[in-house]
Parts: C-alpha cells; structure tokens; sequence
C-alpha cells in the first residue's frame, strides 16, 4: 500500500471528508436529538444510507450477500452501530457536549488494540503505553463537568467505544460480504435493530420535525454515512492505514471547535487535560503503525465511526 506521494485533489477531498465531515456528525447529532427520538433518529439513518448503498452496489453488479454474509454483518452492524453509534445519540440526547462525545469516541483504538489482544495479537510496548496513557485520559475525562453531570452519558459512550472496538476486530474473523457491500448490509440490520429499539423503547415523535431537524437526518444520511464512508475507502486503498485512520484524533478537535463557535458548548479545564492525554495516546498507538508501512499493514477501525 503506498504511502502519501502527492496531495491530489481526490487525496485532499478524502481527507477533508474524514477530518471535517466526519467531525461535525457528532454536533449535527446535538442538533438531530433535539427534534428526533435519538434511536429514531439513528435507526433513519442508517436504514436509508443502508438502503440507498445496497442498492447502488446491486444495481453496478455486486453479487448479493449469502444467509452466513448477512448473519455476520448483522452481527457487525449491531456492535458498531446499534450499540456504538446508538450509544452515542441517546448520550448526547442526555446532554453530553459533542466535543466531549467525540473525545470519548476517540478511545475506540485503545479498546480495538485490548480486544485484539484476546485473538492473538501482540501489541507493542509503544502502544501498551498509548493504552495506559489512553485509559488515564478517560479518568481525566470523567473529572469533567460534562460526564459528572450525565452519569448515564458517559456510560454509553464508554459502551458505545468498547462495543464498536470488540466489533471491528471481531470482523476479521467473520465472512462479510466483500467491499462496501458489508458496509450497507450492516447498515441496514444495524438501522432496523436500532428502529425496533426505538419502539420498545416507548420513543415517540411528539411533532413533526422542523427544518433544521430533516436538515442535520439528511446531512448524517448522506455526507455522514455515505460520502465519508466511501472516502474512508479510497483513503485504505491509496495512503497508509495510519494515514486513513488518522480521523481518531483528528476528530475530537473538529468537533470541539464546532460545538463552541456554532452552539455554544464549552469545556472545562479537566476535559482539556482530558483531550491532550488522549490524543497523545492515540497518536502513540498509530506510531508503529506509521513504522511499519506498507509491508504490515495494521489493524485498521472499520468505516462506521467511529462510532458516531
């Protein structure tokens, strides 16, 4: 796999739709919850972006899943974003800051490298103390205003990091369908999970959504789910697996600074601390990664988010 040889125009936009669009899902969720039920609103999403890519994929000659195919990416589809990125809309629904949701998802390395550890992998000591410095960020993170405040936010994003990690390693030992089409399959048992979650759970949609509410469904459904997916995609064929999943502590900054200048947000001094300790740790973790290059390529997050 090559490493960055030239900023192109294609490489540029790829990336900005990894740093930036994928950064700004995490305060258009904010936005979401405000006038959808969060597993609705999540539950939408996924099932039209699911609906939209199965079909696309169909219709340029992708061959269609097999029953052991669906059942694996169903399975996926649950951890990364029934219980990863439903975990995070019901923790901001709760009140969580975005910028401080997008920390906290941020971990999802360190969760990824600790699952990886039980199917035989072996981490070196430069990522054991990304792990260690990791974990003693979430601490930190915990201090905060923000999570003191919402006991049950922070839970589910912690949840919501360790779910998405324990399913993104868990994949490579599962046969999904091959490409995107494993994207759309989990997005489409991942949404309707999510949608019979939503009714079990009693949500209700008091009115109809206004502008704004269709507005940040649509953006989520879209640019969120789509584009940058497939951005992500391109990224893994042309750049370094550290390069594409550079998005872990890229992110958390993104949606920060959204989350001050267009709602408002704010954060303590102990969610700042928070930010650097586990920036750092996550950019400990991509070092070897960066090392190896492209003769070992590393264990690489799956597309979805990230959980968000």
């Amino acid at each position: 796999m090559p490493g960055i040889r030239r900023f192109s125009l294609p490489l540029i936009a790829a990336f900005f739709a990894l740093y930036v669009i994928w950064g700004s899902t995490y305060l258009v969720i904010r936005i979401g919850v405000q006038y959808w039920p969060p597993l609705l609103l999540a539950g939408i999403r996924f099932v039209i972006a699911g609906t939209l890519m199965y079909a696309f994929l169909r219709w340029r000659g992708a061959p269609a899943p097999t029953w052991a195919q669906w059942k694996a990416a169903g399975i996926i589809g649950i951890l990364l974003l029934t219980c990863g990125n439903g975990a995070v809309s019901v923790a901001e629904h709760t009140g969580v800051a975005s910028g401080v949701a997008a920390l906290a998802v941020a971990t999802v390395p360190l969760f990824t490298l600790l699952c990886g550890y039980f199917w035989g992998a072996r981490n070196t000591r430069l990522e054991w103390a990304g792990i260690v410095l990791g974990l003693i960020g979430i601490a930190m993170l915990n201090l905060g205003f923000n999570l003191q405040s919402s006991p049950l936010g922070a839970a589910l994003l912690i949840f919501a990091a360790a779910s998405w990690a324990f399913g993104s390693v868990w994949s490579k030992h599962l046969p999904l369908p091959q490409g995107a089409m494993a994207s759309a399959v989990e997005m489409l048992v991942g949404g309707v999970v999510l949608l019979i979650g939503s009714a079990v759970s009693g949500e209700q949609l008091e009115a109809m959504p206004p502008i704004e509410g269709w507005a940040a469904l649509a953006y989520l459904t879209v640019f969120g789910s789509i584009i940058a997916f497939n951005a992500y995609m391109y990224l893994l064929k042309h750049v370094r697996p550290a390069a594409a999943t550079s998005y872990a502590y890229v992110n958390p900054a993104v949606a920060v600074l959204l989350g001050i200048v267009f709602v408002g947000e704010t954060i303590g001094i102990e969610e700042a601390l928070a930010m650097t300790v586990i920036i750092s740790a996550v950019v400990l973790i991509g070092l070897p990664q960066w090392r190896r290059g492209a003769d070992r390529p590393a264990v690489v997050v799956p597309t979805e988010s990230r959980a968000n």
